[in-house]
Parts: structure tokens; C-alpha cells; sequence
């Protein structure tokens, strides 16, 4: 490089990666020694059938069951109209890579009323359906518990599914072991698995506002259109479908570059041609669970309304 020549600008870490690389190693020692123990406890009791999404958190508890129960662990991914194929592929390649078994089911939660009128426990109706068959499987394999990926951060969002979770008596080993989603991934890391920093995910449903019913037609536009973003080299947004309008989160460290004329025209035209009218981008950027905003707004209306105020 020439003197005096600039030097390119890099692009700042996504927050979640830098909270992952500055995880107290002594913590993460106890917290890992956490897991394994609880792990190993629940094979004692009999054996265990992951819920294996594709995803960090349930990558991590898988490779952990394996590594400490053999042929005592089975991963079980549900395959349904809210999950994209590529990440099946993720999950079957990830649990090939552990050396576990891996059961792929067909679910049905768009038979299911509650998850189709898509009200805010939507995810109970999922996760009901998805604890069903996993507790058939478990049974079929000879193994005693069920368990998924929860962790400590998702006790600070609206999460129906954690009841379903619950009444199923479905264990969540990392929120038992006190893991954040940073120990979560800082612990991946540790142990080599390639999706340590994966943008977090969550189903195609998530993307459709409460009380706009989801249908398959819908999901698949979803699907098709975060496809498009993706191949345009984005890494952490969301594509909030708003019936003729697609409303594109972008992770803030990204903002930038989809403001640029020429990727501003790309975006306009992938997602015209899958059906929406027009195509904005949010400018506060990407949040998790920003669908659940509203609710906190609408409870504190009805506690007012019903005290009086």
C-alpha cells in the first residue's frame, strides 16, 4: 500500500459478537461445568431428545448432550411453512457434525386455530404442537426428558412458549445453567461450533403483525424475500410483512450501506417483483421481538383504563 494511502474502514463488530468476545472466562468456566452437570443429570435419569432448530443456542445444548451422553441424546427438528429449508440444512449438517441422531418431523401448527388468528401466544400454539411430537419421539427412542434451547436473555421478552415449555415439562439446561445468549455464544466459540456468531433467528411467523392471520402464501413471500436480502450480503435484519408493505430491519452497523442509491434500487426491485408494493426501511434498524413492542404499550393502556386514571 502506497504511503499515505487510507487504510479501508472495517466494519464494526455486531454487538452480540462483542459481547460474546468479552465474556469473563472464569464465568464461562463455571457456567460451562453448570451445563455439563445438569446435562449429565438428565442422562441419569434416562436420556434426552433435543429440540435442534439450526440455531446457536440449541447447536450448543446439542453438542453438550453428545459430548456428555453418547447415544443417550437425539436431536428432533421440526419441519413446517415457518421454517426455511436452509436452515433444515444448517441442522442436519450440525448434528451430523455432533455425531448425534437426527429425527426430522413434519409439524401442523397451521392447524392449529390459535396459531393461525395469530394473536401475541402464538408461539404457545407452535410450541405445543412441537412438544407433542417431541415427546412422541422421545418416548419412541426410550429416553425420559425433552429439553430446549431457552436461555437466560428470553426471560426478558414476551415468550409464550416458555408455558407451553412448562406444561409440557420440557427442560431449558442453558437457562438452568444461568447462560446469556453472550455465554451462549462465547461457549460455541469455545468448543468450535461454526455457527457461535449466527445471527439470531426466529420463525417466518414472527414477521407478520399480531392479529393478521398467517397463512402459507404469506410465509412464503417472507421466506422468498429475506432470501433476496440475504443474497445482498446483509447479515442480521428482519422483513416485517405489512400486507402491500415490506418493512425491512436492518442491524444498525449495516444501516448504512442499504441507504447507498445503488442498494436501495436492489432492495426495491427483489422485493417488488415477490408481490409488495413498496419496500421501506426502518430507520430505527433491526430489534428482536420488535412485534411485541406494542403489547407493553397496550397493557399499560388497560391498567390505566381499568384503575380509573
Amino acid at each position: 500500500m502506497a504511503p499515505g494511502t487510507p487504510l479501508p474502514m472495517r466494519r464494526p463488530e455486531p454487538p452480540e459478537i462483542t459481547a460474546a468476545l468479552e465474556v469473563d472466562p472464569a464465568a464461562l468456566d463455571r457456567k460451562e461445568a453448570e451445563l455439563r452437570r445438569i446435562v449429565r443429570e438428565m442422562g441419569e435419569a434416562g436420556g434426552v431428545a433435543v429440540a435442534h432448530s439450526g440455531g446457536v443456542d440449541s447447536a450448543l445444548l446439542l453438542a453438550i448432550a453428545r459430548e456428555e451422553l453418547g447415544c443417550r441424546c437425539v436431536a428432533v427438528t421440526a419441519r413446517s411453512d415457518s421454517y426455511p429449508a436452509e436452515e433444515l440444512a444448517v441442522a442436519e449438517r450440525l448434528a451430523a457434525s455432533a455425531g448425534a441422531r437426527h429425527v426430522i418431523v413434519d409439524t401442523a401448527e397451521m392447524e392449529r386455530e390459535g396459531y393461525r388468528e395469530n394473536s401475541p401466544e402464538r408461539c404457545y400454539f407452535c410450541k405445543t404442537e412441537l412438544f407433542v411430537h417431541l415427546r412422541a419421539i422421545a418416548d419412541r427412542e426410550g429416553l425420559s426428558l425433552i429439553a430446549y434451547g431457552a436461555n437466560l436473555d428470553d426471560t426478558g421478552d414476551h415468550r409464550p412458549g416458555m408455558r407451553a415449555a412448562q406444561e409440557w415439562g420440557v427442560r431449558a439446561p442453558l437457562l438452568e445453567a444461568e447462560m446469556t445468549k453472550a455465554e451462549v455464544r462465547a461457549l460455541a466459540r469455545r468448543i468450535g461450533l461454526p455457527v457461535w456468531d449466527k445471527p439470531a433467528y426466529a420463525c417466518l411467523s414472527s414477521r407478520v403483525p399480531y392479529g393478521d392471520d398467517i397463512t402459507p402464501e404469506k410465509l412464503e413471500r417472507i421466506d422468498a424475500a429475506e432470501r433476496a436480502v440475504r443474497g445482498l450480503g446483509f447479515r442480521q435484519f428482519r422483513v416485517r410483512h405489512h400486507d402491500a408493505i415490506a418493512r425491512i430491519e436492518i442491524a444498525p452497523e449495516e444501516l448504512d450501506r442499504a441507504f447507498e442509491p445503488a442498494m436501495r434500487e436492489q432492495l426495491v426491485s427483489r422485493l417488488t417483483a415477490l408481490g409488495y408494493r413498496f419496500v421501506a426501511l426502518d430507520l430505527a434498524g433491526y430489534r428482536s421481538g420488535s412485534m411485541n413492542a406494542g403489547l407493553a404499550v397496550g397493557a399499560a393502556a388497560l391498567e390505566q383504563r381499568e384503575s380509573g386514571e
